[in-house]
C-alpha cells in the first residue's frame, strides 16, 4: 500500500502527517502519551477500506510546539482543510478523542462516524485516588528526569493501575516511552498555550449527531472508564465495547481484535 507523507502549515507551526490508501477518510489522532506511530499496526487494515489520515499533533513527534495558543481540534480542522477533506470518519484515543469529541461539536457536518478509545472528555470530572506513582513521578520531574518520568507514566497508562509491566509487550512499552519522551521534552520547554474549548464537552455530549463506537480497555484507570461509560450515556447513537486484557493503547495491544471492531463498525 503506498503511503505518502508530509507536513501542512497550521496555525503558525507545522504538522508531520501520513496518507496510504484511498476511498473515504478516515483520520486517526493519537493518544498524549503518543504520536502517529501508535496506530501502524492499523493502517494497512484501514487503508485496504480508507483513505486513511494521521499526524502527530502539536508538541508530539515530529510536528513542533511553537509559542502562543492553540488547541488541537482547531489544528485538526486546519490540517483537513489543507489536505482537501471536506467529510471524514474519525478514531481517536485518549487526549486525541478528546480532541475529536472537540472537534465534532464545532464541525458536525464534517463527522461521519466517530470511534472514541480510552477517551479524554473535556471537562469531565472524577474523584480519583493519585495513582501509585505520582509521588515519585512528581520528584523526578522536579529534577527534570523525563526518562523517568516517561517509564513511570508508562506503568500508569500502558500496564494500567493492575497490571505489572512484565505483562505488556515490551516493544508496546518501549514504544511509547520513546514518543512519550519527545511530548515531555516538548512540553518541557514551556512555550505553546492550549485554550480549552468553552462550554466543555462535558456538558454537550447529547449534541453529537455521528454514530460513535466507544471503545476501552477493561485493564485501564477508573477515571478512563467512568469517562467511556458516560460517553455510552450522553452521545445518542453510541454504543461501548470493553476490550479485555489491555489498557488505555487497546489498538497496540491487540491490533487485530481492534481492527476488526472498528472496521465493523465503520463498515455497518
Amino acid at each position: 500500500m503506498t503511503r505518502t507523507t508530509g507536513t501542512a502549515d497550521v496555525n503558525g507551526t507545522k504538522l508531520y502527517y501520513e496518507v496510504a490508501g484511498g476511498g473515504g477518510p478516515l483520520v486517526l489522532v493519537h493518544a498524549g502519551i503518543a504520536d502517529g506511530r501508535m496506530w501502524e499496526a492499523q493502517v494497512d487494515a484501514f487503508s485496504a477500506h480508507y483513505r486513511t489520515i494521521r499526524h502527530d499533533m502539536r508538541g508530539f513527534g515530529r510536528s513542533l510546539m511553537v509559542e502562543g495558543p492553540y488547541s488541537h481540534h482547531a489544528d485538526l480542522r486546519a490540517l483537513l482543510d489543507a489536505l482537501g477533506v471536506e467529510r471524514a470518519s474519525f478514531v481517536g484515543c485518549s487526549r486525541g478523542g478528546g480532541a475529536v469529541l472537540d472537534f465534532a461539536l464545532e464541525n458536525q457536518e464534517r463527522v461521519g462516524a466517530l470511534v472514541l478509545v480510552g477517551s479524554a472528555v473535556g471537562g469531565f470530572e472524577f474523584d480519583e485516588e493519585p495513582p501509585e506513582e505520582w509521588d515519585e513521578l512528581v520528584a523526578a520531574d522536579e529534577v527534570g528526569d523525563l526518562e523517568r518520568v516517561s517509564e513511570l507514566e508508562v506503568r500508569m497508562w500502558v500496564d494500567g493501575p493492575r497490571r505489572s509491566p512484565g505483562v505488556v509487550d515490551p516493544a508496546v512499552r518501549d514504544l511509547v516511552g520513546e514518543m512519550n519522551l519527545i511530548a515531555l521534552k516538548n512540553e518541557a520547554l514551556g512555550i505553546g498555550e492550549e485554550l480549552d474549548p468553552q462550554p466543555p464537552a462535558a456538558t454537550r455530549l447529547s449534541q453529537i449527531r455521528a454514530p460513535t463506537l466507544v471503545l476501552v480497555g477493561e485493564e485501564d484507570r477508573p477515571r478512563i472508564l467512568a469517562a467511556a461509560d458516560l460517553l455510552e450515556r450522553e452521545i445518542p447513537n453510541a454504543r461501548k465495547t470493553v476490550i479485555p486484557g489491555t489498557a488505555h493503547v487497546p489498538n497496540m495491544e491487540r491490533p487485530e481484535e481492534f481492527n476488526r471492531l472498528v472496521l465493523d463498525f465503520l463498515q455497518s
